[in-house]
Parts: C-alpha cells; sequence; structure tokens
C-alpha cells in the first residue's frame, strides 16, 4: 500500500538529522532503507534529500512509502470479510470460524490472507500481509493488520512493549472460580509439531488471567487476557486447570454443543499507530458460543 504522511518540523527538531527524526518517529531501519532507495521516498520542502540532512523550524518533511509488489505465494479467493474498521494505515476484521489466518501446506487457499489479497486485488491495491495478533483457524473474533510497513514496524513495536489490550471470551467445561491466574509453563508436547502441553521444567513463561462472567448448563462463559502469548496459551491453561474449552479438537474433542474450540478474540484496544488516537474495538460472541450459555 502507498502512504504519504507529512511532518512540519517545531522547535523539539529543530538541528536534527533526518534519520534521526525519523527514528524518533518508530521508523525501522528496514523502512528507512526502503524509503532511501525509493524514487522521491523522502522530500524536504518537495526537494529530495539525504538522511543526514538537518532539519531546521517550519520544514515540511514528506515520506513516500510505495509498495508496487504483493505477498507472494497468497492466492486472490472471493470472500466474506467482515471488515469492522479500515483506514489507510489498519484494517479490523472479525473473523469467522473454520478460517486460518495465512496459507499452510495443506491450506493455501482457505485463509483470511486470501480472502484480503482478493479484496485489494479488486481495487487494483497491492497487497501486503502483516497480520499483528493471529488466531487459531477455529478461534473467531477481532484481527489486527497493517496496511503499510511504517504502521507494521509501529504496532509490532506496541505488541512488544504491551501496548496492545486483548480481551478474550471462552466457554470453558465446569464452573470456574470467579478470578484466577494460571502461571503454568508451556512447550512443545514431544512427537508432535502443533501440540502444546504444560511444561514446568523446559517450558517457556505462560500467564493466563481469566475472570467469570456466567455460569449456566455446566458451562462457565470468561473474560481472558494474557500475560504472554504462547501457542495455544488460553487453550492448554484452561486444559491444565480441568476446565477445558468444548469442541476443541486436540485438547477436548468434545463436539456436543459446538463443532470448534469455543473462544474468541473479543476485544482490542490501542492507539492508532499513526495519528495516536485511543481506539476501542468490540465483536460480539458469536451464535454458537452463545447456545452454550
Amino acid at each position: 500500500m502507498n502512504r504519504t504522511l507529512t511532518y512540519i518540523i517545531d522547535n523539539q527538531y529543530t538541528l536534527y538529522r533526518i534519520g534521526d527524526f525519523l527514528r524518533e518517529q518508530g521508523y525501522s531501519r528496514h523502512v528507512i532503507i526502503h524509503l532511501k532507495q525509493t524514487e522521491n521516498g523522502i522530500l524536504l520542502n518537495g526537494n529530495w534529500v539525504y538522511i543526514n540532512t538537518v532539519l531546521n523550524i517550519g520544514d515540511c518533511l514528506t515520506v513516500n512509502i510505495i509498495e508496487e509488489t504483493s505477498s507472494e505465494h497468497i492466492v486472490p479467493v472471493k470472500m466474506d470479510l467482515n471488515i469492522m474498521y479500515e483506514d489507510e494505515d489498519i484494517i479490523v476484521i472479525n473473523k469467522s470460524a473454520h478460517i486460518a489466518i495465512h496459507p499452510s501446506q495443506n491450506n493455501f487457499d482457505n485463509t483470511l490472507a486470501n480472502g484480503l489479497a482478493f479484496y485489494y486485488q479488486v481495487q487494483s491495491l497491492p497487497f501486503v500481509f502483516r497480520c499483528l495478533n493471529r488466531l487459531d483457524r477455529d478461534t473467531t473474533g477481532l484481527v489486527l493488520l497493517a496496511k503499510n510497513m511504517y504502521s507494521s514496524c509501529i504496532l509490532s513495536e506496541m505488541i512488544r512493549k504491551r501496548e496492545i489490550h486483548r480481551e478474550y471470551l471462552a466457554v470453558a467445561e465446569g464452573r470456574l472460580n470467579s478470578f484466577g491466574t494460571i502461571n503454568a509453563p508451556i512447550n512443545r508436547k514431544d512427537n508432535s509439531i502443533i501440540e502444546r502441553c504444560v511444561d514446568t521444567i523446559n517450558g517457556q513463561r505462560a500467564i493466563t488471567h481469566y475472570k467469570l462472567l456466567q455460569y449456566r448448563n455446566d458451562y462457565s462463559l470468561a473474560s481472558i487476557t494474557l500475560e504472554t502469548g504462547r501457542t495455544h496459551q488460553i487453550r492448554v491453561h484452561m486444559k491444565h486447570i480441568g476446565h477445558p474449552l468444548p469442541g476443541d479438537f486436540i485438547y477436548n474433542p468434545n463436539y456436543r454443543d459446538i463443532n470448534r474450540q469455543a473462544l474468541h478474540s473479543h476485544r482490542l484496544i490501542f492507539n492508532h499507530p499513526v495519528t495516536k488516537k485511543a481506539m476501542e474495538f468490540v465483536a460480539p460472541l458469536p451464535d454458537d458460543m452463545q447456545i452454550l450459555i
């Protein structure tokens, strides 16, 4: 995606070199190199300049992020996308169940990436897949994607600093305590590529917080937040405390009431990577999980 950003230099950045200014704004080394290699990638008062050029008060610095190629090996496939928000920098999608995030060896055309590739192809726009919060194939809910390399590097740093708040809703078997914290290291299970397990000796640190919202029909609806982000963390931790998610084909293949794990990415709260505006998105509990409770 192409993106133009304009900065009017004030007292704070007078006598900064352009490269230092860009790094201060969160541009990564990779993005700055791309700008240097792009014709008219960096303009000062309308003129092409080197990044070691010194800025003065009142200067107009223009950054042109130009991307003309799309992600390779992602086949455009027409798909219904529940787009909750989109601007020049981000897109937020409420993902359905049974849709993987990106292509894999056994699934190259039924993924969110395929649907987005088609969505932008019909607009004649290049598409590079940059997903910030990956969900499992059968987990529903909010997915945040960056539309250009600058918003991607800002959001990636925000995730590293835990500045993007994510809340999940899960339905678990049995009655949970009113609230709790699960602190149990997670590791890949021996002889398995996919399955994870609690491993107190060799596992990586994993902490999950939950709060009971409702109990009915021997199912608990819980709000869940993660202090760490391990693969299958919620699913593994809930099984570990004796309250697995129904419909989980790996950890609890109980399909009596639901045909996929009862897990939903419910809320995202963060500051916009470019405008810094506070943003909050909420995806309601899907029908199949509502039926359980």
